[in-house]
Order: structure tokens, then sequence, then C-alpha cells
């Protein structure tokens, strides 16, 4: 079974979520996550999740919970905060998409989450594309998002590669459990 027909399925079935970490169409995206170290997972996850939480901001510019998110997940990846700290933010983030009716803006809310839960355990990189497909399919359809969804399934794996290459910047803050990290 194709992502399309899995989708669809998801669908007809009432899921709120449309993709799986074991969809036969990540596999490659998730091999090449598990390879990664925890710092280049995370430098990956939050400079996508950014781009989810500057979408929400143009639909939702009084709404803070997605950037405070992102903003308290670097904080903690570079030691200037403490888990719960961060923990409570990503957790309002989650709140938010409670809040919402449109289910695109659901799944970008909890995309955003996902990311910035990476910090604490690599495990939740998967659930960034999971939800961010989830809202491509919400927003353009099964049958018209063909071309986006495998655009951002590259773009997963080119800026998975580019954070590869740049985790090593001896510029770059991290917290102690993260330094540790290769």
């Amino acid at each position: 079974m194709d992502w399309m027909e899995e989708a669809a399925v998801r669908l007809k079935k009432r899921r709120e979520i449309l993709f799986s970490k074991d969809s036969v169409y990540l596999q490659d995206l998730r091999s090449l996550l598990r390879e990664q170290n925890h710092k280049v997972l995370t430098l990956w996850a939050l400079d996508l999740a950014a781009e989810s939480a500057a979408a929400l901001k143009e639909k939702y510019p009084q709404e803070r919970r997605p950037e405070e998110a992102l903003a308290a997940a670097w904080d903690w990846a570079s030691g200037r905060i403490k888990m719960r700290e961060a923990q409570r933010k990503i957790l309002d983030c989650h709140a938010f998409a409670k809040e919402l009716e449109q289910k695109e803006d659901i799944a970008l809310c909890h995309a955003i989450g996902q990311a910035c839960a990476v910090v604490h355990a690599p495990g939740h990189a998967m659930g960034y594309p999971i939800y961010d497909l989830t809202a491509i399919l919400r927003r353009l359809g099964i049958k018209h998002a063909a071309g986006a969804v495998e655009q951002r399934k590259q773009d997963y794996i080119d800026r998975l590669f580019y954070w590869a290459d740049r985790s090593g910047d001896p510029q770059r803050r991290w917290a102690s459990f993260l330094e540790q990290q290769p």
C-alpha cells in the first residue's frame, strides 16, 4: 500500500494523524534519523518547527504558545533553562491545539510539540514529519498533496544532512546532557 492509500484508509477511519512512524513511505527517513546523534536531531527538529511556528503566527498573530515552546526548547538545549520549564511551554503548545478547529493547524501545533520534545528524547524526531505531513494533507487534500508531500519529505532529508554537517559548530552552546553527545 502506498502512502496515499494508507492516508486514505486512516482518513476514512477518522484518524487525526494520517501518517505513522511505521509507514513504509517514511522508513528511509526513519533510518536516517536513527543514524544521527542527539544534537543533529535537535538542530533539525527545531529548525523545522520554526517554519510551523511561523505559519501558525500568520494565522493567529496574538497566539504565542507555539513560539514560546520553540524558544524554550532552544533555551533548554543550550542549558539556559531546565526541563520542567521547557516541558510546560511544550505542553502549552499542545493545549493550544485542543482549542483549534482547523485540523491542519492542530497538526502543526502537535508537530511543534514533537519537535521541541526532541531535546529530551531523540525518539520524538519522527513525530514532527508525521504531524507536519498530516497538516499538508489536511490543507491540500490527499488527491492534491502528492507533490507537496514528496517534496517535504525530501526537504526533511536535505535538512538532516545540512545539520549533520553543522552540528559541531564550536560557537554553539549545548546543555551538559547534549554536550556529552558525540
